[in-house]
């Protein structure tokens, strides 16, 4: 049976008119799918009928796929790719916001069509970690994502520690992310643990209005108490 493309559809960082940020092809395409993967449908919902498809919403099949989906649920999604004729049909994977399938539970579904020989299409759109690592002047020859560190202070310290050692074996530039109510906290340790001399970058609200960009060494971030608040935030560090 024949089975159609996956599209990864990138979505806004924030609240803003996604044709601010998403290129016209994007936009296009968007209006051609009418069976999406998404990680929340309420919000998917939204961003779907803000991008094009608004009067349309009730014409799309949606199906979840998140952190509590199962191997079996995920699965069950090959049956999107066709439809009940055995025509092929096209599935466009949403994020709640950036590129899905990084740092996203979608990346799943990727697997899985490559293990089915189902085309994966990746479109351009925001990414908060690659933007943050173009504004930070940091080292963007070498780098890693580090994901999410620990939630708790003491095992946080101890990757802190770690990930900087590497940062300065490697000269490779550290990128994390953190839940936003943690945002102040992680700011506390990261200026309690690491070396004065490291250099840390904080990228807040990246893409929306408010966003701030600034690189300094940890001791010059001593000088300047900063609270970042609740926002999506992603933090880099040079070693």
């Amino acid at each position: 049976m024949a089975k159609g493309n996956l599209y990864l559809i990138p979505t806004p960082l924030g609240d803003c008119d996604p044709s601010a940020v998403l290129p016209q092809p994007v936009l296009d395409r968007i209006r051609l799918i009418n069976k999406y993967v998404v990680e929340e449908s309420r919000t998917a919902r939204r961003f779907l009928s803000a991008a094009g498809l608004k009067g349309h919403i009730q014409e799309l099949e949606l199906r979840e796929l998140n952190e509590h989906s199962t191997a079996k649920e995920i699965e069950s999604l090959l049956e999107l790719f066709s439809d009940a004729d055995g025509n092929p049909t096209d599935v466009g994977l949403v994020s709640e916001a950036g590129l899905p399938a990084v740092a996203d539970p979608g990346a799943q579904l990727a697997a899985l069509c490559h293990r089915e020989g189902i085309r994966v299409i990746p479109m351009v759109g925001p990414s908060s970690l690659m933007m943050a690592l173009m504004g930070s002047g940091l080292n963007g020859q070498s780098f890693a994502f580090c994901g999410y560190l620990p939630a708790k202070t003491e095992e946080r310290r101890r990757m802190i520690r770690e990930i900087e050692s590497r940062s300065s074996k490697l000269d490779q530039t550290e990128i994390f992310i953190e839940t936003p109510y943690r945002n102040d906290s992680m700011m506390a340790d990261l200026l309690s643990t690491l070396k004065p001399s490291t250099k840390l970058c904080i990228a807040a609200d990246i893409t929306n209005e408010g966003e701030t960009i600034s690189m300094m060494t940890v001791k010059e971030w001593k000088r300047k108490p900063y609270a970042i608040g609740k926002r999506p935030c992603v933090f880099l560090i040079l070693a």
